[in-house]
């Protein structure tokens, strides 16, 4: 019989290299595995918390867990997906678990599954995770205001109920719904060009889309997750609104004005944040005049917001915890002095592309520039933890991300990178609490 205990760190990363090499015996084992798991032979495992005084690991893993369900069983993206919220579950929970991180995060395909339920065309390809189709919007500049409160009783918000109800019976913590944040919904059903061309041409009109989606969708659907799982939280994403996209003066005046509109008056709006926002460098970079704009680089578009105002702005819609992703491109002691001095958990983010064996030309020199990478951020997390105050679980039953984060971990992914980073997460042990 198989246990999942029988791959402690790093036995599963191996287990994961040998399978995504194509080595059959590992293919046979990870079979095994994964008729034991969905049997539910793992539960027991999956409820027993990452260590409270310990630097730990989570990770975004429901690609990583589609590509070995698609390759042991043949289950394509929709029937992944929508079709058997156990399996989904277990199969996720048990792919963290062979990769040897130690707090249990669960995630989706969100920005699909926050479109779906509007009526948008999507594409399901057979091993990858579903989107829209990008020729067919849902909406325009003239019928955006018929756009409707969805109904969240079937379809893909029961799945997703489902997903959240199962995940709080095994791991025990906080039911936890992802879906988009207003701009990038709008950016998913309205189309991204066009609503950049209404951001610089139009911005009254985009926001007055963003307050109507927080009316119509986004707001009845949190107040539904709510009422179904009264202690529930609620993550936001908004990749599509983010600094790198937008500018840093339109992210903090319109994506981040939008969730906060959201979230006024909201009896929960303490346990609702958004922790994506990317590229943070570019309220550092000086404003070009707009002729000068290549298609596409909206860095250029910071305009007077610095780095400490982005920050402020961040916070006020991540409250809990401060987040430095890769792709920011600031050094990590900053996120960390902001954390100590704010007194909140800093979480900081290995992008995929650190990680992903396609892109690595010396995986040596890869291997070697990950450690010292991750090494400071384990210093920094280590520092902060050792200077704020910290509740007796170190938040390790909270459903967000925290400490070193793996922001995507997928079948192409570099397992023996992901050791590397592991291991110096490991080696920075436990920490003195003040």
């Amino acid at each position: 019989m198989s246990k999942i205990e029988d791959y402690p760190f790093p036995a599963g990363l191996h287990l994961l290299s040998r399978w995504q090499s194509g080595d059959a015996g590992a293919k046979r084992e990870m079979t095994e595995i994964f008729d034991a798991a969905i049997a539910g032979e793992f539960d027991a495992n999956f409820a027993v918390p990452a260590p409270a005084n310990e630097i730990h690991a989570t990770a975004s893993v429901h690609m990583l867990a589609l590509a070995v369900l698609h390759d042991l069983y043949g289950i394509q993206s929709a029937e992944y997906y929508k079709t058997d919220p156990w399996r989904y579950v277990r199969a996720s929970l048990t792919v963290s678990r062979l990769l040897g991180v130690q707090k249990m995060y669960m995630t989706w395909a969100l920005y699909a599954f926050t479109c779906e339920p509007l009526g948008q065309k999507m594409m399901y390809p057979d091993r990858f995770p579903p989107g829209c189709d990008p020729d067919e919007t849902l909406i325009n500049k003239d019928n955006w205001r018929d756009l409707d409160t969805p109904d969240f009783s079937t379809g893909v918000p029961k799945t997703i109920d489902d997903i959240v109800r199962i995940t709080e019976e095994l791991t025990g913590m906080a039911p936890l719904l992802q879906i988009s944040a207003p701009y990038s919904l709008a950016a998913d059903i309205y189309g991204q060009e066009p609503l950049l061309a209404d951001v610089v041409h139009d911005p009254d009109d985009v926001n007055a889309l963003l307050d109507h989606l927080a009316d119509k969708v986004l707001g009845p659907w949190m107040d539904h997750h709510i009422e179904t799982f009264p202690n529930g939280w609620i993550e936001l994403s908004d990749a599509s609104g983010s600094p790198f996209f937008i500018g840093a003066e339109n992210c903090r005046n319109m994506a981040i004005r939008a969730i906060r509109y959201l979230i006024r008056d909201k009896p929960y709006a303490d346990r609702v944040y958004d922790n994506n926002y990317r590229g943070d460098f570019v309220s550092q970079v000086t404003k070009k005049a707009r002729g000068s704009r290549r298609r596409g680089s909206r860095a250029e578009t910071s305009g007077g917001v610095n780095l400490l105002e982005l920050t402020e702005a961040k916070v006020s819609v991540c409250p809990k915890f401060i987040m430095r992703l890769e792709a920011d491109k600031v050094d990590v002691s900053f996120y960390a002095d902001q954390a100590i001095q704010r007194n909140l958990p800093l979480t900081a983010g290995i992008g995929s592309p650190q990680i992903d064996r396609n892109s690595i030309g010396d995986l040596v020199a890869a291997k070697a520039g990950i450690s010292d990478f991750t090494r400071a951020y384990v210093d920094s997390i280590k520092r902060v933890c050792e200077t704020i105050d910290l509740p007796k679980d170190n938040f390790v039953m909270d459903p967000w991300p925290s400490h070193v984060y793996f922001e995507d971990v997928n079948g192409q992914s570099q397992f023996e990178l992901v050791e590397v980073v592991l291991n110096e997460v490991r080696k920075g042990g436990t920490f003195q609490r003040v």
